[in-house]
């Protein structure tokens, strides 16, 4: 899916999804090395022309790691310990494009609103086809955890039980729009 079709259908997720994301200026990216182990990697998002976009520096370790299995996890940042600014999350494939034009226009995107500019044909460009969305949250006092997935239209809350522990999921009504 993309990113628009988001917006279109679940504008609250979406909003929340390009400040957890793009605000912070970087994510962190998941990919699977060729033996199959996990890399995690800053990369700078892009929310433009209704999609969500990820440059990467030329030959990098993790574009090829894109370029051989596609698949790929996108973290918010979490700068606190305590977890009330919450966690998104977003499973996907990244779709590498190799458009001149379309790489032309992001880098004078990226230079007018990121103040510097990636040279045609010396980056990687992927858009992210979204598969799959959750934001998770707590609320410190309580050790309570509130969870949200999409396209499940699943949230529920798993209420604290103790310092390290939560209880069964109960239904919960936070994000969704109807």
């Amino acid at each position: 899916m993309r990113w628009s079709e988001l917006e279109r259908t679940q504008p609250r997720l979406a909003a929340l999804g390009q400040r957890k994301l793009g605000d912070a200026g970087v994510v962190l990216v998941g990919t699977l090395r060729r033996g199959g182990l996990p890399r995690i990697s800053p990369v700078e998002p892009l929310f433009w022309r209704g999609d969500l976009w990820l440059c990467m520096g030329w030959g990098s370790l993790k574009a090829k790691d894109l370029m051989r299995d596609p698949r790929i996890l996108i973290h918010s940042i979490v700068a606190s310990r305590d977890g009330t600014d919450g966690e998104f999350k977003v499973r996907g494939s990244a779709i590498l494009d190799e458009d001149e034009p379309t790489q032309a226009a992001f880098a004078e995107e990226v230079s007018r609103r990121l103040g510097w500019k990636p040279e045609p044909g010396k980056f990687h460009l992927f858009r992210v086809d979204v598969d799959d969305i959750a934001f998770i949250h707590w609320v410190d006092a309580t050790n309570d955890q509130f969870v949200s997935r999409w396209p499940r239209r699943e949230e529920f809350v798993r209420r604290g039980t103790s310092a390290t522990s939560q209880g069964s999921p109960e239904p919960s009504r936070e994000l969704f729009d109807p």
